[in-house]
């Protein structure tokens, strides 16, 4: 058995490399299967980073804990009738 070396790449090629190898990298990767692809897959729904105000966070596990929801169901809900309802409509 030969050991042989890794191949040398570009900085450029390195660097297209590790975005590739990324779960959220690379624009366009799944566009031919009509994924979404912001976020990282998880199952059916897409993981995302989140920043949110201290007070928001507070109601937001109030409501949870009230109603024996998640904080992700409690969140999902929130965005949900917010955009189905008229908050957003032009």
């Amino acid at each position: 058995m030969v050991i042989q070396r890794k191949p040398t790449l570009t900085p450029a090629e390195a660097q297209d490399a590790f975005i590739q190898g990324a779960p959220d990298g690379w624009p366009g990767r799944h566009a031919a299967a009509g994924t979404y692809d912001k976020g990282i897959a998880k199952g059916h729904k897409r993981q995302i980073t989140l920043t949110i105000a201290p007070e928001l966070l507070r109601g937001v596990d109030e409501a949870a804990r009230r109603t024996g929801q998640a904080r992700a169901a409690i969140i999902n809900m929130a965005i949900f009738r917010a955009l189905e309802g008229d908050l957003f409509r032009q």
